[in-house]
């Protein structure tokens, strides 16, 4: 379902006003103040889709700036990570004592837990996903620090998230509710390889595994996550690491390899109780998929990371 919001048909007065309660009802609660006025009435406008738990807006707006700051976090809370998108026009972001000058093609990620701002000097056009920070699957450490970063969309996984963002707002009435289900989690992804693909440290370790990453590693994690004896030592033998080594790598981004396993495992678990065409297949089925195959084990897991149990998020989920 797309929701559209603009100041058309405002009385020239009332716009701006309209438009701060606006961008804080759309997205987190922030403070909104115009820029030097223009010579003319201030036009903006917002549409938003929705992606499962994903929401994407296009925002098209005059010159201003929004400030998130410490009282609006303590006030109002929204745990989400935010990644906008420049497509026309310039932005400058600033959090964590960073700033990142945004150009057309640009991106940047910033955390809502924490205060930021952005500011738009001219019109622009800006594309902004807003992701709740559970789904993202990026150890905190490491997304601390991503933001206020700017990220090319000229190659890489830049280049493929430019290339699907900017085609989501045409084509999304041509979506069923569970291939929107489906691009959520591919756009979550698309996120986290760029963060990762931007800051990933290239790891020395002595002998034969010197410079093996944390991105192969968490990639070789992934493609095996199936497997119920995926370990620690498994995924170190492979590399050609110690343990030792590889817990420090973990260590390193805030986790640990058997966190990070069941992060993940988890995960997907939480993606396909969500997805409309696996209605019928069995939780414990879905569990054994993803390497979890003591159901009583994986249902108390789930509820403590998700707050309700597995049958429970299913039901909410598809209604």
């Amino acid at each position: 379902m797309e929701l559209v919001i603009t100041t058309d048909g405002l009385r020239g007065a009332d716009r701006f006003e309209y438009w701060r309660s606006a961008v804080s009802d759309t997205f987190v609660p922030l403070r909104a103040e115009p820029a030097r006025s223009a010579g003319r009435p201030f036009r903006g406008r917002m549409r938003s889709m929705a992606l499962g738990a994903l929401q994407i807006t296009e925002v098209c707006a005059d010159a201003h700036a929004v400030y998130r700051t410490p009282r609006l976090i303590t006030a109002s809370g929204g745990e989400y990570f935010k990644l906008g998108l420049q497509l026309s026009g310039g932005c400058v972001l600033s959090q964590d004592g960073r700033e990142a000058t945004l150009a057309a093609g640009d991106f940047a990620i910033y955390d809502t837990t924490r205060p930021y701002s952005l500011s738009f000097v001219a019109e622009y056009r800006q594309l902004v996903v807003m992701l709740p920070r559970p789904l993202l699957g990026v150890p905190l450490r490491v997304m601390d620090r991503a933001t206020a970063r700017r990220l090319s969309g000229q190659r890489g996984f830049g280049a493929l998230a430019v290339s699907l963002l900017r085609q989501l707002p045409e084509h999304q009435g041509e979506f069923e509710e569970a291939e929107l289900h489906r691009l959520g989690d591919t756009v979550s992804d698309l996120v986290a390889g760029l963060v990762t693909a931007g800051l990933d440290p290239v790891a020395s370790a002595d002998g034969s595994g010197r410079g093996v990453s944390i991105t192969t590693i968490r990639a070789y994690i992934e493609d095996r996550l199936g497997d119920p004896d995926l370990g620690p030592e498994g995924v170190a033998a492979a590399h050609y690491v110690s343990t030792r080594h590889l817990h420090r790598l973990f260590q390193e981004e805030g986790t640990t390899v058997s966190g990070w396993i069941r992060q993940r495992r988890l995960e997907h678990c939480r993606r396909e109780l969500g997805d409309p065409t696996l209605r019928e297949r069995p939780v414990g089925a879905v569990a054994a998929r993803w390497g979890l195959t003591d159901a009583a084990r994986f249902s108390r897991t789930f509820r403590r990371v998700y707050g309700c149990s597995p049958r429970e998020y299913r039901a909410a989920a598809l209604g």
